[in-house]
């Protein structure tokens, strides 16, 4: 804590100053992103920092291996569902990013199975990806290429689970939204776009 404590007091001192204008203007008016990203949790995969942006320009939402569930709204806990509806229906965000990552822990659980002190939720929160696994096997992929392609193919797993959303689906349908899939390596900072053939290439 001391450590962030620290940095709190540089943003503080040097950050904020350099953003009080804004922050005032976002505190008054309220927030106007224009973007809504679903990314991995991952501390090396941060959209802030790889986009470059400034307070108020995304609505993030982070979880292990950056996964949609299905439309399920069946009055359980759905924390990725429910920031999804207030991004899409009240924010009316225009842009809605699926953003994956090289080097996924959470792929990685889904592809070898998770370790056994995250049985309780990783297991079964990744498992939610293995048409991700099957769709990467399918492709005859190399066993050394295996996670690049499964994470490739759990961001295109959360992107067809996003459009099972209705409000989703008929909003993209009419334009009022977009879809995109991202990934990002970290190791040399290049981040790679889904295009209309189902490939990633870098941007």
């Amino acid at each position: 804590m001391d450590t962030l404590i620290e940095g709190y007091r540089r943003f503080r001192a040097d950050g904020w100053s350099a953003h009080r204008d804004r922050l005032k203007t976002l505190a008054d008016e309220g927030q106007r992103p224009t973007a809504m990203i679903i990314a991995c949790s991952d501390s090396r995969a941060d959209p802030a920092m790889v986009f470059d942006t400034a307070p108020g320009e995304l609505f993030v939402v982070r979880n292990v291996a950056n996964l949609v569930p299905p439309y399920q709204p069946d009055g359980g806990y759905h924390g990725v569902s429910a920031a999804l509806e207030f991004g899409v229906k009240v924010l009316q965000v225009p842009n809605l990013i699926v953003m994956g990552h090289a080097h996924c822990g959470g792929v990685n659980a889904m592809i070898h199975g998770a370790p056994d002190i995250v049985k309780d939720f990783v297991a079964p929160w990744v498992a939610m990806a293995r048409p991700a696994l099957d769709a990467a096997r399918a492709s005859g992929v190399a066993d050394e290429d295996l996670q690049a392609a499964c994470e490739h193919e759990t961001v295109k797993v959360s992107l067809a689970n996003l459009r099972t959303f209705p409000w989703i689906a008929e909003r993209e349908a009419d334009g009022r939204l977009r879809l995109h899939g991202l990934r990002f390596a970290i190791a040399d900072g290049v981040l790679e776009r889904l295009g209309d053939d189902g490939a990633f290439s870098a941007v």
